[in-house]
This record gives structure tokens, sequence and C-alpha cells, in this order.
């Protein structure tokens, strides 16, 4: 009888490794990416996970002889001696001299794109989308994703060390968080059922035991929006923390968190900052600006006549993040105190003046990013805002078990993985750094 003991599979040796393997005998595992055949030798360029590598074939390297069935894309093991040499710049490089070339698996087809060159040179984003499970495997569209699970791992890592506790929420809701008809309903074994559109009750529910918490997971929004800016869902990475001194703290602890991402892409993505041209922001510190002071600048400094005094449009936001960069120094601003009818119902009003409320978007290169705030916490004071929005706390029982037992001042924020992705690589649509896309139209891949 056969037994599992947990020992990792691995014989292959990384390319960040040869430096120590010079001259030895070693076995690497990939595809191959681009056969390029000279006279009395070749090139073969074998794609790893994260790596192009290349690997050199001439007869007098061994009795191996090239299989006149080995083609691009098919899956092989190379056994070679790793030879060091320079590149122009006098840096070390290695490649790999084939002993032995082992066929995994063979394509059934040829590739319908060509994925082997730096980028996919002029084909339309839709057929880039339509075949994602073979265009990712381009070295400039994989390390797009790779980038962004660098924005995700810095987030996590921030918070874990900051004292946030990773839960796990559920995606099927008795009720929307956010209020309004954008939400997807269900038929729920004869109930109607909402997906989530954020973490927002259950978070919120969370603080109450383990005072700071955060989720990285999709989030759902029916929104009948075909713009380059939206997806029916995307990513949210969410936290949320007790017993804060004010909202203040909630920007804080975002500052720090995008501090330490953009120090991690910049160190240990840094191959993929380079194949993508990524300008990643240098932040010491993010300015902060009220809703309506910003209005008034739009309008004064621009000229600019705003069609809704209670939401910014895209041209606005763009004017405010041109305005961050060339006054401020800084590509991303806080927006705060925006109107109460703007906000969900959890929000807490400004004390000050309750047209407002204790909440504030980040703007990144004039892109919303984020929303957060504070959130209420007094469940008499929840009870009477819910009144006011016209709901019903009766539908919230749950939600409320929260507020009614005793709970601290908190607040938390979300924040849109694909939107940030997409900003920071400047790309002017954001299905490019969505993996596999939801929108109105797709549903596929």
């Amino acid at each position: 009888m056969k037994t599992i003991t947990g020992e990792l599979f691995n014989t292959d040796t990384a390319y960040a490794d040869f430096g120590k393997k010079a001259d030895e005998i070693v076995s690497v595992s990939g595809y191959v990416h681009r056969i390029r055949e000279m006279t009395g030798f070749a090139f073969i360029i074998l794609r790893t996970a994260r790596e192009l590598i290349q690997c050199v074939y001439a007869p007098e390297f061994s009795e191996y002889r090239l299989d006149e069935k080995l083609c691009e894309e098919a899956c092989v093991k190379i056994t070679g001696k790793v030879v060091g040499s320079k590149d122009r710049d006098g840096n070390d490089r290695y490649e790999l001299q084939i002993h032995d070339i082992k066929i995994l698996s063979l394509p059934a087809e040829t590739l319908p794109i060509v994925i082997n060159k730096k980028q996919l040179d002029g084909i339309q984003l839709n057929t880039v989308l339509d075949l994602r499970p073979i265009s990712m495997r381009n070295p400039k569209e994989r390390a797009i994703f790779k980038l962004q699970e660098g924005i995700a791992r810095g987030f996590r890592e921030f918070l874990m060390k900051n004292g946030f506790t990773e839960i796990r929420s559920p995606k099927i809701n008795f009720a929307g968080a956010e209020g309004g008809t954008n939400v997807f309903k269900l038929d729920y074994f004869g109930k109607t059922v909402f997906l989530a559109q954020s973490p927002q009750l259950y978070k919120q529910a969370l603080v109450g035991v383990f005072n700071r918490v955060f989720e990285i997971a999709p989030v759902f929004r029916a929104e009948h929006h075909d713009t380059s800016r939206h997806l029916n869902e995307y990513i949210s990475m969410d936290f949320e923390m007790g017993f804060i001194n004010g909202f203040e703290d909630i920007m804080n602890m975002e500052t720090g968190a995008l501090k330490y991402i953009m120090n991690l892409l910049k160190t240990e993505y840094a191959e993929e900052v380079a194949i993508l041209h990524a300008d990643i922001p240098e932040i010491t510190e993010i300015p902060c600006m009220k809703f309506m002071d910003a209005k008034e600048l739009i309008m004064n400094k621009f000229k600019y006549t705003p069609s809704d005094m209670k939401d910014f449009d895209p041209a606005e936001e763009e004017m405010l993040g041109k305005y961050a960069k060339k006054e401020l120094n800084s590509d991303f601003i806080f927006i705060t105190h925006y109107p109460s009818k703007k906000r969900p119902f959890y929000t807490m009003d400004d004390p000050e003046n309750p047209e407002f409320t204790l909440s504030f978007d980040l703007l990144f290169r004039g892109l919303e990013i984020t929303s957060g705030g504070q959130r209420i916490h007094d469940y008499n004071e929840q009870i009477e805002k819910m009144k006011k929005c016209g709901m019903n706390p009766d539908a919230f029982e749950t939600y409320l078990m929260f507020h009614k037992y005793g709970a601290p001042p908190h607040g938390g924020l979300g924040l849109g993985l694909e939107r940030l992705t997409m900003h920071l690589l400047g790309f002017k649509n954001v299905r490019e750094a969505t993996m596999f896309p939801r929108d109105i139209n797709r549903v596929a891949p």
C-alpha cells in the first residue's frame, strides 16, 4: 500500500539558482516558448512559471538529437549544463546547454495568436479576453497578474503585521449591503437572496470579535455600465477596524498599506515592474480635501460646471488628480466629507454638519479606487438612519445584533484591486487588469 508523506515534488532548478549551479547538470520543466534554428545549432527558449530561460542545442553537447515533433507550446523537461556569460551591460546571465529533452505533451493545434513576442501586438482586446487561457501565456500579459499578486500580498502582509485577522464572509446574503437596486437577485430554494455587493455587514459584525479584520474576495454589482472602468464582478480588498479615534485612522492605515505595497512591488516584483514599465509611485503622505472644497476648486480653477453636486463625474476626478500631481506632488488625494445622501445607511454623519459624512474616497491619478469612512456604532442612531433612508430595520435584525449588544467606534474601506492595477500600469480599460472579466456582455471564458 502506498502512503502520502507530504513531501513536496520539485526536481527542477529555478533560474534564480543558476548562479549557484554553474557547470552543474540540472533539469527544468516548462513550455517551449520559441525555437530559433541556426546553422548547426538551435536556441530553445523555455517558459517557466515566471521566467524565460535560454537553452542551447548543439550536437557536440551530448548524444541527444532534437525530436522532429518538438514544437512551440510543447510541455517539456530539459536537462543540461548551466553555463554563465555576460550580457551587454556586463551583468551575469546563464543559459542551459541541452543534454536531453523529454517531451511531456504536445499541443493538438497551433495557437490562434502569437504569444511568444514581448507583447501581444495588434490584437483586439476582445480577442485577448476571448482567448484568456492562452493570451496570458504571453510574458507581458502574465506579468500583469503576477504584479497584481504582489498588490494583494502586500495588502495582506501589512494588515496582518498591524493586528488584523483575515476573514471569509458569505457571498449569498439576505440583503444588499449598499442599498439601492444594483444587486443580483437569486432564487435560493424559493427565497429571494442577493449576491454580496461587499462584505460590509459581516466585517462590521466581526469587529466585535477580532477588533480588526480584512478580506480579499469578489463582490458583485448589477450595474448596467458598459464602460472602461466598470465590472460586474471584481476583487475588493476590504478592512474594518474598531476602537478608532476618528475616520482619519482609517486613512492613515490605508496610506501605510499603500506604502508597503509599492515598496514590495519595487523590491520583490522588480522583474514584472520592468517588463510592464510600471510607474510605481513614491508615497510619503497623502493630501486630503473636503468634498465641497474640491467642488469649488473644480469650478474656480478648471472653470468646469458640475452636473451633480453630490458626487464627482469621471472628468472631475481627472481634474482633481491633475491638481494633486501638479500642485501637491502626489499621485493620490483623499476627498473627505461626502454628502450624506450619496453614502450608504451605515455611514456616520458629521456631528458638525449632518448633511455630510465622516467618509472619504481615495483618488489615484484621477480615478477613484477606494471608498471608506466611519460607521455608525450606536444602535439607536443606526435605527434612526435606516428609517431616514426608507429602510425597515426589522429586515436587518442579524446585522443590528452587533449594534444592539455593544459596538465600538469603527470604520473601514474597500479598495478595488483591478482598478488599482489598471491605473498603476496606465491601462485605459479595467478589463486589461482582470483575469476573466465579468461585465454586462461577458460571462466567458
